[in-house]
């Protein structure tokens, strides 16, 4: 039996990995801590991180130098339970009104994942940091995070992350992306770590997913 492609990525490419019904095994989850999984020795051949993180690790020599790929850029949204009434967050009050009503906030770790960083950012220039931690419901990764709030037992529920975790969630809906100034869109790339054991495997399902062949699955998985 062959030994399975491994793969350590970022939450964001969980459904199009899924959609494309890649054969590898690993780790999904906050990019940061998908980062010191690799840096701590987890057997990786793909790694799907930012690409500001993919850069930083190819100039420290974890990556394969020429390896990277962009998959595309990802919206970070705003999401309400399956049944809610759906709410306009087109401009930054609106989306302020509505964090404001809602008893329970739920989003990725604010110190690890991408969207979870950049929410705490835009709630603390809401000046809802502060007079709002009481209704935070924080979460290792924005899939995570999405799949409490389809389980909470409160209608009026908020969930922010990035919209490729909102997507492939059931029990959740995506009601918009954040407004400017607030929002926030992340490219994601594809890399071959410097330690993979199987290098023209992991190249060779990287470019499937960046193919033109697959651009419809990228779009329906939540990349623009």
């Amino acid at each position: 039996m062959s030994e399975p492609v491994r793969i350590i990525s970022g939450g964001a490419a969980q459904g199009l990995v899924r959609a494309l019904q890649l054969p590898v095994e690993g780790h999904f989850g906050a990019v940061g801590a998908m980062k010191d999984k690799l840096l701590g020795g987890e057997p990786c051949d793909i790694l799907i991180l930012t690409e500001a993180l993919i850069r930083e690790l190819e100039a420290a020599g974890h990556v394969r130098a020429g390896s990277a790929r962009a998959i595309g850029k990802v919206e970070t949204g705003v999401a309400l339970k399956e049944r809610a009434a759906t709410r306009s967050i087109a401009s930054g009050v609106e989306l302020k009104q509505l964090l404001e009503s809602a008893s329970e906030i739920y989003f990725p770790d604010p110190a690890k994942a991408t969207a979870g960083i950049h929410f705490m950012k835009v709630l603390t220039a809401l000046g809802l940091a502060e007079t709002h931690a009481s209704r935070f419901r924080t979460f290792p990764n924005g899939a995570t995070a999405m799949g409490e709030l389809a389980k909470s037992g409160a209608a009026d529920a908020v969930g922010c992350t990035q919209v490729t975790e909102i997507l492939i969630t059931p029990g959740v809906q995506l009601i918009g992306l954040l407004p400017a100034p607030y929002s926030l869109a992340t490219t994601y790339t594809a890399a071959v770590p410097t330690k993979a054991t199987q290098p023209d495997k992991a190249r060779e399902l990287i470019e499937r997913m960046c193919a033109a062949e697959t651009a419809s699955a990228r779009k329906l998985a939540g990349f623009a």
